[in-house]
């Protein structure tokens, strides 16, 4: 590892390639051939099939297996060059002074105060205003797409908390710069912890107290900048129709910390809303801050957050700075990717919540190209990367927002809160490329794998940070509705991109070449259904009928099937657990990837569908962060909570009962002679993998007595009518 840099400077960074590199690119050959082995054994198949039935099964799986070989392509693709990458950020202030170090801009979106409690937002943001940073360059500004007088009060108690908190921190040096975090562990070496809890825990009762009445009393406003503050909240005010809202809690050229330090900025910020007016939901919502931040400080580095994603690592944007600061990339270097990562998640990950492939396994992958891919939070951008490429600015309607331009008048300067509010309007975006050319784009439910993947079009390369103290720490999904309800939503959005003119395998690959475009396919995530839904029944339904599918334990082809399963599956195995997860995780992985299949994909895949064809839809939600206590135990039990009766929970309950009475006739027809095991072998064994992945749905349909009881009646008549028409096909199909 180098000392120093060929000009004699410290390095701020360094990378290797992993070793795996050729073992992989060698493997992907072998594996791939006998993919195509198999397909042309289908096709053979195909063209001598001598029945309907015969026909019309060996076209279902010679479709399947075609998609599973594309879509394993594109994941082999982020396998041909992965690195791993280390940053000194104690060496940074060796390289840039810290008087020179750039402004750096904090966008925290939230939209439902009781979908995302406020208190959750305020921990977010007083954990990024603690940043081991310069506190007079850093600016955080909330945007609360809900509208809600609830947040800005949460907000206004945050701002007098801060100048207790963050001097605490600075003074102690705490790395657990989130209060509700810090709390949670052992607090008591400090002897002003304990007065800091106190005065923290007065907060949130104060704050909660609000959230229960669901408004503002007027006892809680002390001053006549706070009454100020709340008189746009009138008897017309709703959060689809409501004029902008900008409100200056802290400015950092005024308000100072208890021991007389300067304070962050932080910005609460509505933007105008309008029933007549498109909104573009979390896209529109960035591109407001983009252009109110732009009017008020104009940060050349801007770090996107999820409301729920505080900070864990307090040196984290020296480490993107790392790259951001460093010559020889920052011309290039669009953004500074930071993987998502979780609190709270049980030990085997029952819903696979960690998404270990799509938040570190692949961008290790894409890092080795061109870099990863935006995730939606704990990224940090250079400013000029919204506008244009690289080599081609596109400037912006006015002056003011120009990435380089120096704001020179104080935050409440009244031009400059005037110059805010236009800018936050509903109607400002008209006549204007907001959206299209520049900031985050629209047109994709999933605006920020959107918006990467244009930047990446664009020239912009990205940098994947993955230090080994996590930077971000969020919450997951704790019941498998909420889990499929935010894959679904995945799956839509990844389709509008990947079956768009901007689709990875055409734009994408001229644009950045055949290993990055075919990466970014996993686009077509939604198209996993397909394969998982004819082997989930298919062979299943066959076995029932006494149709046989698959070659004999004796024939030949019988190993290469064998080898192609056990190769797809040992991959993914030794790469998740390289990565540092377990066995149990990597199950619970692939059972999800199962579940998704026959339910989120499947429903994302129709839905995408009736939404092209201009059938109305269900819109965007946003998934639920209040945490239930009894669903809490059950989810550290690694009990899978399926809670109300859901369209989701068919096709797995069927799926279940399927599999369960296709091996069960499989023994039968054995036993009574009327099959042979080396025969049925094949179909037995995915019936039997089906069944042994099903366990959390039939422990749902039998023993539960709790929510997590799957069948209620409605769904147990849709279950058994689901069942009857499958039967019923295949039945008519045979005949």
């Amino acid at each position: 590892m180098p000392t120093t840099t060929h000009d004699g400077l410290p390095p701020l960074h360094t990378h290797k390639p992993s070793l795996r590199t050729t073992t992989n690119r060698v493997f992907v050959v072998v594996h791939f051939s006998a993919i195509l082995a198999l397909l042309y054994r289908h096709t053979l198949s195909l063209l001598h099939s001598t029945t309907l039935t015969s026909f019309f099964i060996t076209l279902t799986f010679l479709i399947s297996d075609t998609l599973l070989a594309f879509m394993y392509t594109t994941t082999q693709s982020l396998r041909m060059k992965p690195i791993y990458r280390t940053e000194f950020p104690e060496n940074l202030k060796r390289v840039v002074e810290e008087p020179d170090f750039p402004a750096l801009d904090v966008f925290i979106c939230t939209a439902d105060p009781y979908k995302e409690p406020p208190m959750n937002v305020v921990n977010t943001a007083l954990s990024v205003m603690a940043y081991d940073y310069p506190t007079e360059k850093v600016s955080v500004y909330v945007s609360d797409d809900g509208g809600s007088a609830l947040t800005l009060f949460a907000f206004m108690e945050a701002a007098k908390f801060a100048s207790h908190w963050l001097p605490f921190c600075r003074n102690n040096n705490i790395v657990e710069r989130c209060p509700e975090a810090y709390f949670e562990t052992d607090h008591s070496r400090f002897p002003e912890a304990e007065k800091i809890k106190i005065m923290y825990q007065g907060m949130k009762v104060k704050v909660n107290n609000v959230m229960e009445r669901g408004k503002v009393d007027q006892e809680y406003l002390t001053g006549e900048r706070e009454i100020q503050a709340f008189s746009k909240w009138t008897d017309g005010f709703t959060r689809q129709d409501h004029p902008a809202v900008i409100q200056v809690l802290l400015d950092n050229s005024e308000d100072r910390d208890i021991t007389g330090h300067l304070m962050s900025n932080l910005i609460y910020v509505s933007r105008e809303k309008s029933r007549t007016s498109p909104h573009h939901f979390k896209a529109g919502a960035l591109n407001a801050l983009l252009r109110v931040s732009a009017t008020m400080t104009n940060a050349p580095i801007v770090l996107t957050l999820d409301c729920d994603m505080y900070s864990n690592n307090p040196d984290t944007p020296l480490r993107a700075l790392c790259y951001l600061s460093d010559p020889k990339l920052r011309s290039k270097v669009g953004y500074v990717q930071f993987p998502q990562r979780f609190q709270g998640i049980n030990k085997t990950d029952i819903y696979a919540s960690e998404f270990r492939h799509l938040f570190i396994i692949n961008p290790w992958g894409f890092d080795g190209l061109l870099g990863p891919n935006y995730v939606g939070t704990g990224c940090f951008f250079s400013r000029r990367a919204f506008f244009g490429g690289p080599s081609e600015l596109i400037p912006p309607e006015i002056p003011q927002l120009h990435p380089n331009n120096v704001v020179d008048k104080p935050l409440q300067n009244p031009e400059v809160l005037e110059l805010a509010n236009h800018v936050a309007s509903c109607n400002y975006e008209n006549n204007t490329t907001w959206g299209h050319k520049m900031g985050v784009r629209y047109g994709s439910l999933v605006e920020d794998y959107f918006t990467g993947y244009i930047m990446l079009c664009e020239g912009w390369n990205a940098i994947f940070c993955n230090p080994e103290r996590a930077a971000f720490l969020g919450d997951a999904p704790i019941n498998l509705l909420d889990a499929l309800n935010q894959s679904k939503r995945w799956a839509i959005g990844l389709l509008e991109v990947a079956l768009s003119k901007y689709s990875p395998v055409t734009y994408g690959v001229r644009a950045m070449g055949p290993l990055m475009g075919l990466g970014f396919a996993y686009g077509f995530w939604a198209f996993w259904a397909i394969p998982i839904t004819t082997y989930a029944f298919v062979p299943q339904l066959a076995l029932l009928n006494g149709i046989t599918l698959f070659p004999k334990v004796s024939d030949p082809w019988f190993l290469l099937y064998v080898f192609v399963v056990l190769g797809a599956y040992g991959e993914e195995l030794v790469d998740f657990v390289l990565s540092g997860g377990t066995f149990l995780k990597w199950w619970n992985n692939q059972r999800m990837w199962m579940i998704r299949g026959l339910s989120s994909f499947a429903f994302g895949f129709v839905e995408y569908f009736l939404k092209s064809l201009g059938i109305s839809t269900h819109g965007f939600n946003v998934t639920s962060k209040v945490l239930d206590e009894d669903q809490s135990k059950r989810y550290e039990q690694g009990m899978m909570e399926f809670g109300v009766s859901s369209p989701f929970f068919v096709p797995l309950t069927v799926a279940a009962i399927v599999n369960l009475a296709a091996f069960a006739w499989g023994h039968v027809e054995i036993f009574r002679g009327g099959g042979s095991l080396e025969g049925l072998f094949m179909q037995m064994f995915i019936a039997g993998f089906g069944i042994v992945n099903c366990v959390p749905i039939y422990e749902a349909m039998i023993n539960r007595n709790d929510k997590g009881k799957i069948l209620t009646k409605t769904s147990l008549v849709s279950t058994i009518l689901a069942f009857v028409l499958y039967a019923l096909a295949f039945v008519t199909l045979r005949n």
